[in-house]
């Protein structure tokens, strides 16, 4: 009989598992507390590592109507403007990885993996579902919802994010730490910007306490910018990442910084902006912290991380794929599946996750660190700037 599996979570992590779990031979059923699913409108980065396990699970044409294929990867002094590096993507990314380096809007990727999993027959999709708890046997998984609804399974994979219900259940652990980082997001179609403006490229513009990454989406006509910035949001704020922001607020903050005129100009043409406070953890420890009996926990549940790696979806990506690895390698008991998942997994997702912190610094640094940086960069840019032990995985 095929294991059956229920997903918590509709988001990129959540459907990435179901279809890939289903691909593999199981019966999959995804509990979504929304009414509906949607996303907020931000931009994804997707290295080689993520565009390739898309590829392999049959979505490459639909991947390829909604990305864009940035021409490379700058870093620019954010003050002066200059270049400090630059990384060439398109045949290199190619050539060495076996796929491109791809930028997407979140609610594209969502959609296209949501139109892969209702393609698939052993899969079912239920909406206003809140877990309210679960108990775990020999046997099986019994989770309940506040709705009201008791479903078996075979296991149960929590994908429903930074403020997982199901990882509180599973590990009690602390809330997520707030990292006194806010992140200003906006998307604007390329036609409404000057020409000067406009760009194809991934540009992270670095400077002191703060960064701005640009870079182009649906294919190439919008561009999608994210500022961060120094500061804190308070008390309930930090519990969703979809506030309303005062574009002055963000001008203020890049024209005490001494931003160079180009980048003021970008981020001044931009009226509509939105913001969200940097939560995350601290990196894996083990793997018990991302599988337990018939429980595994998956992407921002297991491992949230910070985005200075860009990798925080594409780690959801990963543990899907993982997962239905396990599930397509023969007969397992549950428990075993999800340990030897866990085991797999644990370790890449930690690394990645301080990688993503150490960025982090050397994105916001000053003084020495900063002047050592542009150094670096200026000697070993695309050398510094490629990193084959993540793409290559």
């Amino acid at each position: 009989m095929k294991p059956e599996f229920l997903i918590v979570g509709g988001g990129i992590g959540g459907l990435s598992a179901a279809l890939a779990c289903s691909r593999a031979g199981a019966r999959v059923r995804v509990l979504e507390r929304a009414g509906q699913l949607m996303e907020v409108g931000a931009g994804i980065q997707m290295g080689p590592n993520v565009v390739r396990r898309l590829h392999q699970w049959g979505l490459q044409r639909a991947l390829d109507e909604v990305v864009a294929l940035p021409e490379a990867i700058q870093a620019r002094d954010a003050i002066s403007a200059d270049l400090l590096g630059e990384l060439p993507l398109a045949n290199r990314s190619m050539q060495r990885y076996g796929a491109p380096y791809a930028t997407v809007h979140r609610a594209d990727l969502q959609q296209l993996l949501l139109a892969a999993v209702q393609q698939q027959t052993d899969t079912r999709l239920t909406l206003n579902a809140c877990v309210s708890s679960f108990t775990q046997s020999a046997g099986g998984v019994i989770l309940n919802t506040a709705q009201g609804l008791s479903l078996q399974a075979d296991a149960l994979i929590g994908a429903d994010g930074l403020w997982s219900r199901v990882r509180q259940c599973l590990l009690g652990d602390e809330a997520p730490r707030v990292t006194g980082h806010i992140a200003y997001r906006a998307m604007v179609h390329q036609s409404a910007l000057p020409e000067r403006l406009r760009s194809q490229l991934v540009t992270a513009w670095l400077g002191p306490k703060l960064h701005v990454v640009q870079y182009p989406v649906r294919r190439g006509e919008w561009l999608n910018v994210v500022a961060v910035v120094h500061g804190r949001l308070s008390g309930p704020e930090t519990q969703t990442w979809d506030h309303q922001a005062t574009a002055s607020d963000l001008r203020t903050a890049l024209s005490r910084a001494g931003a160079h005129a180009a980048l003021q100009e970008l981020v001044g043409a931009i009226d509509e902006w939105r913001l969200w406070a940097l939560c995350d953890r601290v990196p894996m420890r083990g793997a018990h912290e991302q599988a337990q009996g018939r429980v595994a926990l998956l992407g921002d549940a297991a491992h949230p991380m910070r985005p200075y790696l860009a990798q925080g979806a594409g780690m959801a990506i990963e543990d899907a794929d993982e997962l239905a690895r396990g599930l397509a390698s023969g007969p397992h008991s549950m428990a075993d599946l999800l340990q030897r998942y866990a085991q797999v997994r644990w370790q890449r997702n930690a690394r990645v996750q301080a990688r993503s912190i150490r960025n982090g610094d050397i994105y916001h640094a000053q003084g020495l660190l900063r002047w050592g940086r542009d150094r670096a960069l200026a000697l070993l840019g695309p050398k510094l700037m490629d990193m084959p032990w993540l793409y290559k995985y």
